[in-house]
């Protein structure tokens, strides 16, 4: 596996987020921790070293299967986790607390639940409107001070809270939505993290699965699936995008790569500066996605894709879209 290096860290150009080892797509009922943790392991069998998890994934159950997988094996792995969706003086999960109070009260939760002594990466997970930017930096830069902390960065967050952060202490990476169907991020987003020397790390790299090309009906999905309710799922986009699904497909087939690794493949070509982070709770899509790596797309093929119709629809809903800093 290939590594690269932004704002000072180093880690593998695929890793792995654990967000669906903690449900979001999947019913309670049906999670099984023990495969996610053979997903973890397969991961850094392959070379994975950049593993990506959120105290709001569960809440907490993400965290500690990470926790569980990587004990003893600690020094091998780029651990990035998120605070600031959980309020931990009596707001609870879901509730937006990015203030200096919270930020140190859920650092301890997250460093118990990793069976860790220090977080590599931790990011603002949305930021808070309530909340000066500075004050939140300034709170965690007490924490890379303390030990607690290597690095700090952000997610979802606007050029302009961008440079702000940036100004009180490196903002090391930006997490936020990209893909081959979400490119937005290409117009101001990436030109500023590279004139900062701040590096991307796309989440959703698969489209929410869509890119995956398993995905051909929602009746599929269980009731309680939130894409039921995201517009790129729904209705007559659904049925534009998929169309997008098929180029990917039809440009994977030429070289014997399934639609993830063509699309994972195309977001390797963005960019040194770029590490995406499909999620998985399976061992088998980690031994696909990972695969990516090695695959080369033709100047022909990337021109294809590059020139794909964007997708249709907004890649959220009016509620989930309110919490994206603009």
């Amino acid at each position: 596996m290939k590594h690269i290096s932004f704002g000072g860290l180093d880690v593998s150009r695929i890793g792995l987020g654990a967000m669906t080892m903690a449900g979001t797509y999947t019913s309670e009922g049906a999670l099984d921790d023990a495969e996610s943790i053979r997903a973890i392991h397969r991961a850094l069998e392959l070379g994975v070293t950049h593993i990506d998890t959120a105290e709001i994934y569960g809440p907490f159950l993400s965290e500690e299967i990470v926790g569980r997988a990587i004990a003893g094996r600690r020094a091998e792995v780029v651990i990035a986790t998120k605070f600031g969706l959980v309020s931990h003086s009596g707001g609870g999960p879901g509730v937006t607390d990015s203030s200096a109070k919270n930020v140190k009260a859920a650092v301890e939760g997250s460093l118990k639940r990793l069976g860790t002594d220090h977080i590599d990466v931790y990011y603002q997970h949305r930021v808070d409107p309530n909340t000066p930017i500075e004050d939140t930096v300034g709170a965690v830069a007490e924490l890379v001070a303390e030990g607690k902390v290597l690095h700090f960065g952000l997610s979802e967050a606007s050029p302009a809270t961008i440079r702000r952060a940036h100004a009180v202490h490196p903002v090391a990476a930006l997490q936020t939505e990209y893909s081959l169907w979400t490119r937005d991020v290409e117009d101001e987003i990436l030109p500023l993290l590279r004139e900062l020397g701040i590096g991307l790390v796309p989440y959703s790299p698969l489209g929410h699965g869509l890119l995956t090309g398993q995905i051909r009906s929602v009746d599929d999905f269980a009731d309680d699936d939130w894409r039921k309710t995201n517009p790129r799922f729904t209705g007559k986009n659904f049925v534009r995008n998929l169309a997008i699904v098929d180029e990917v497909q039809a440009v994977g087939a030429e070289i014997g790569a399934t639609p993830a690794q063509t699309a994972l493949a195309w977001l390797l070509t963005r960019g040194d500066d770029i590490a995406p982070i499909p999620g998985t709770r399976r061992v088998a899509r980690v031994e696909e996605n990972t695969a990516a790596d090695s695959i080369r797309l033709t100047s022909g093929q990337l021109d294809r894709l590059n020139n794909l119709t964007p997708a249709a629809g907004a890649r959220h809903d009016e509620i989930n879209m309110a919490s994206v800093d603009h």
